[in-house]
Formats: structure tokens, sequence, C-alpha cells
């Protein structure tokens, strides 16, 4: 008597939980180099 759709992810919410946290995270990457480049050149 279990659910037949427990466990299981669609693909749009895989999506957005990557994008929720990869553009942040590339943002902030982007930011950090940026800001060495001055130190470094």
């Amino acid at each position: 008597m279990s659910a037949t759709n427990e466990g299981k992810t669609s693909g749009l919410h895989l999506l957005l939980a990557w994008g929720f946290v990869g553009i942040p995270l590339v943002w902030g990457l982007i930011q950090t180099i940026e800001k060495a480049m001055k130190i470094f050149v």
C-alpha cells in the first residue's frame, strides 16, 4: 500500500534545483575571479 510516485523526481524539479544552486555559485565564482585579476594584473 505504498504510493507508486514515491522517491521519483521530475526533470523540471531537478532543473530548478540545479539552477537555484548553480546560478549563484557561478556568479560568485565569476566575481571572485574578476577581483583576483585586479590583484595579479
